[in-house]
């Protein structure tokens, strides 16, 4: 009889206090649930911590793009945008495409879109003012700058780790940003290993495939040593 209760006992028992998962509409439960009671749901879908979210989110919520109505009639709050913004950047192939995300964050398709959208003609132009203002006229086309930058990782990856040790003696990825000069973000490239150069992890960016139609009336972008010269790509200082 003893054994027959230690067994039902142990059949039954929880290690761990039960907690009641609310679930529903999942941009709703990121931002008010997951974020406080189950962080470590919050960062897998959108790629960083409650902490660094609130950060990002303190940086850009007085920007005034997040307070204009006049492409719509009730716009989505800041918070709301950027985990839009964050759950694309941290997911590819058809998991990034807009009707995907959509349909994960209970979203319009438009306002996936919005959340996430390419430069105006307008933005673009006052990049082009600002680099011919701190450069010269016949260098205003140059309105983009790419760089790439490593970020280290806590412990040696299980798989192919040898690939991610990088010039730095850390193994990290290596991130490609394609920005304007106030540093808004038009393309990126990520998940490729530290010891990657910058030359190659460019080229898994969109615009050195359809530069053609991405930079369009000789526009072109800034960029160092590091990288091939194009008639698209021009870095000022070579040796």
């Amino acid at each position: 009889m003893l054994m027959l209760g230690l067994i039902s006992l142990h059949a039954q028992r929880y290690l761990n206090e039960r907690h009641v998962i609310l679930k529903g509409n999942i941009l709703s439960v990121l931002l008010e649930d997951w974020k406080t009671g189950f962080p470590d749901f919050f960062r897998s879908y959108l790629r960083v911590t409650p902490a660094t979210f609130d950060a990002l989110l303190d940086a850009i919520q007085d920007d005034p793009v997040f307070h204009n109505n006049s492409d719509t009639a009730e716009q989505l709050a800041a918070d709301s945008q950027l985990a839009v913004a964050l759950y694309r950047f941290g997911h590819y192939g058809n998991g990034v495409s807009v009707r995907k995300v959509g349909l994960q964050l209970g979203l319009g398709f438009g306002t996936v879109v919005k959340s996430t959208r390419q430069p105006t003609e307008e933005e673009k132009e006052q990049a082009k003012e600002w680099v011919e203002e701190h450069s010269c006229p016949a260098w205003r086309d140059g309105w983009l700058m790419v760089d790439g930058t490593l970020v280290p990782l806590y412990a040696r990856p299980a798989h192919f780790g040898n690939n991610w040790f990088d010039r730095k003696s850390n193994y990290s990825l290596n991130v490609q940003l394609i920005t304007t000069p106030d540093l808004r973000i038009i393309d990126y490239g990520i998940g490729l290993p530290g010891s990657q150069h910058n030359a190659t992890a460019w080229k898994k960016t969109r615009i050195p495939s359809e530069f053609v139609v991405l930079l369009p009336n000789g526009e072109w972008i800034w960029a160092d040593s590091a990288y091939p010269l194009q008639l698209w790509l021009m870095a000022p200082y070579k040796a």
